[in-house]
């Protein structure tokens, strides 16, 4: 070897040293950073300077197979957040069996105010006390159904916001992908790009589970789960319209609520054979249209089992056959036809309100009386305690096929929507724990800190060899110079 082989192949390891070395220090610098991915210098013997060392390229590493599954685990989580969100505010509006104030509770301190007042039907007091719980039962419907409503409104806004970021996050990768190709022909690092690109996707994803396909030129197209082209050359438009304030009969069958639209086409949100599936677009969709309305139901059936009790044909022998009973729908006697968000409207009948210009003394006589009659008279006070403890069959079969009381149908919600809060709960944490345990896998696929310092090391020494055999060069030119 001459000494200018020698000095040629001194200068290229120190070039690849130093490249390296900016290569390794760029790994630690970004280990905590999101769509990171490691990269290591690719070297090769260079053929034009003997056995010197060449600069291939930087190389960045991805496992496809974990970063699929990384993306599932996340768009997972967000779907069964989003559930179970929904499902503990559900229990907190209906309450818990042992908790207070709830709608059983109310409606259990309406029965046993019926046999308090009976005890002592004289006494106006006691009298005030079976309206006032009855108008705290309502109240508390009324609220429930109000916090469902909300829930609805509140999902139909977070769907506008989401459709908002998904179509600006898909036209970020469309020109990601257009910058890329252009960077790489111009032998730019396109590194930077391709994490960019990454985390973009990963925000898809968290909203509609993607597949990604990889294409030429290191650009990549976008499908979802259900069959949907969300990126093939250019990003598909979504669009949806935001209703605001929604209503428990608005539904996207009647139109009045609106549905998901990509490129101008309707976009199937749930079924079987649902075009999105997974992620929290899903899931605020599936809140709106199927939990809520749900929800909505079963409030409505307690609503309704407690108007049509009171409405029972000759438990008040004072009212006439259109009279509305103890429990109205917003004054009015219940129209089956009016079904949906009765729990919304269900009110006290004021005629017996003390506090809205009733007398209370006309749950004693009658609700259709016009004198408070005998006042040691208990009879129609025990009638409308012992119509809610009537065994009847329940509407819709929401909670059973069985006949069943007041207090039983209430205990059976609460039941029913604390299982379905404790499921929803599960399900959350297993979707946490599937994907905190891929967020390890792919830490420990991901920068090692300490490998990384000792590849710096490395680098380090061989740095310091190649300045020794260039320094030993210089040394022998100086000698020979002398000569």
């Amino acid at each position: 070897m001459n000494m200018s082989t020698a000095l040629n192949n001194a200068l290229g390891g120190l070039t690849a040293a130093s490249r390296g070395a900016a290569v390794v220090s760029g790994n630690i610098a970004n280990a905590l950073t999101p769509g990171y991915a490691r990269r290591s210098l690719e070297l090769t013997t260079s053929s034009s300077s003997g056995n010197g060392v060449r600069t291939v390229g930087v190389t960045r590493h991805q496992d496809p197979v974990l970063t699929a599954n990384m993306r599932s685990s996340d768009a997972e989580l967000a779907f069964q957040s989003s559930m179970s969100e929904f499902h503990t505010q559900f229990e907190k509006l209906v309450g818990s069996v042992d908790g207070s104030p709830s709608i059983a509770t109310r409606l259990s301190s309406l029965e046993g105010s019926f046999i308090t007042a009976a005890s002592l039907p004289d006494s106006i007091e006691r009298l005030d006390q079976v309206a006032r719980a009855a108008r705290d039962l309502t109240n508390e419907l009324n609220a429930a159904s109000e916090g469902v409503s909300k829930a609805r409104s509140d999902a139909d806004r977070k769907i506008g916001a989401q459709v908002q970021s998904l179509n600006q996050t898909l036209q970020d990768i469309q020109d990601l992908n257009a910058k890329i190709p252009a960077i790489q022909n111009s032998g730019g690092d396109i590194g930077s790009l391709l994490d960019q690109r990454q985390v973009l996707i990963d925000q898809v994803n968290a909203l509609i589970p993607v597949n990604v396909v990889p294409r030429a030129n290191d650009q990549v197209s976008l499908y979802s789960d259900g069959g949907l082209i969300l990126l093939e050359g250019k990003a598909s438009e979504f669009t949806f319209s935001i209703t605001g304030e929604t209503k428990p009969h608005m539904t996207i069958a009647n139109g009045l609520l609106s549905g998901l639209e990509m490129n101008g086409n309707p976009v199937r949100t749930s079924g079987g054979n649902a075009q999105i599936r997974g992620g929290a677009l899903m899931a605020q969709f599936a809140i709106r249209d199927e939990l809520a309305v749900e929800a909505q139901v079963q409030l409505d059936t307690i609503a309704r089992d407690l108007v049509e009790r009171f409405e029972t044909p000759g438990l008040d022998p004072t009212a006439l056959a259109s009279d509305p009973g103890l429990f109205t729908d917003d004054g009015n006697r219940f129209d089956p036809t009016a079904f949906v968000g009765l729990a919304s409207r269900i009110s006290l009948n004021s005629v017996v309100d003390p506090d809205n210009g009733g007398n209370s003394w006309k749950l004693r006589s009658g609700l259709a009386s016009v004198t408070p009659g005998d006042p040691g008279q208990a009879s129609q006070l025990r009638a409308f305690g012992a119509v809610l403890s009537d065994a009847r069959a329940v509407p819709g079969g929401l909670f059973g096929t069985g006949n069943m009381r007041a207090a039983e149908l209430t205990e059976a919600l609460l039941s029913k929507t604390g299982a379905q809060a404790h499921a929803a709960d599960q399900r959350k944490t297993f979707a946490n724990t599937a994907q905190q345990q891929m967020v390890q896998i792919e830490a420990e696929q991901g920068v090692d800190s300490d490998q990384e310092l000792q590849r710096l090391m490395q680098i380090e020494q061989t740095y310091v060899a190649n300045a020794r055999v260039i320094s030993v060069v210089d040394e022998l030119m100086e000698t020979l110079l002398r000569l």
